[in-house]
């Protein structure tokens, strides 16, 4: 397995972490932000990554049938656990700002599911992923992600495994710190504000 230092140094590398000013899609600002699908453009670097997640996933889970990650940051990683795992991979996508099943994915009664994810901060996504499982039928065995930046602050009550926990401090508007001030600002997530 990699360990912190390794992977931090491999995010860094692929642009996937970056520094700046940053508004998150929950409005708050960032000196810091993780982008992921720079690490995912450049597999052979992502590979160790996803590798290394896949055996704390083994470690930590051992009785799921079904993947779910929610689209679109978390298909790739996602698609490539359930590879690794052999394990079959499904994604929701927002269909009118909810999740849903399309393409033929179906959710069983019987599926034992981990949500995969590329990036947790709040758990917004997970849990609505959640919520559409276990309306199914389905149960949710955890959670997993290649970054966790919760800081232990989002809404999942189950286990989260993850490659990376990262501390990424937050500000509103009106704590934003002097030296982040100057610089100008960009919206570089995938949710609308």
């Amino acid at each position: 397995m990699l360990s912190y230092k390794e992977s931090l140094k491999i995010l860094k590398e692929t642009d996937a972490l970056i520094e700046g000013h940053f508004i998150l899609s929950s409005g708050l600002h960032s000196d810091k932000y993780i982008q992921c699908a720079k690490l995912l453009s450049k597999p052979q670097k992502a590979k160790d990554l996803c590798q290394s997640l896949a055996e704390k996933i083994k470690e930590n889970f051992n009785d799921f049938n079904l993947v779910l990650s929610p689209a679109i940051g978390g298909i790739v990683i996602g698609y490539e656990i359930g590879r690794l795992l052999n394990v079959e991979t499904i994604f929701a996508e927002r269909v009118n700002k909810i999740f849903q099943l399309r393409r033929g994915f179906e959710i069983k009664k019987n599926h034992k599911i981990l949500i995969v994810e590329d990036v947790i901060t709040t758990g917004k996504s997970s849990l609505e992923c959640s919520v559409l499982a276990e309306k199914l039928g389905a149960e949710i065995v955890g959670f997993a992600s290649l970054i966790d930046r919760s800081n232990g602050k989002s809404k999942i009550n189950k286990k989260i495994i993850s490659q990376v926990q990262i501390e990424i401090p937050t500000f509103t508007e009106e704590d934003i710190p002097e030296k982040i001030k100057r610089i100008k600002a960009t919206k570089p997530g995938s949710r609308d504000l």
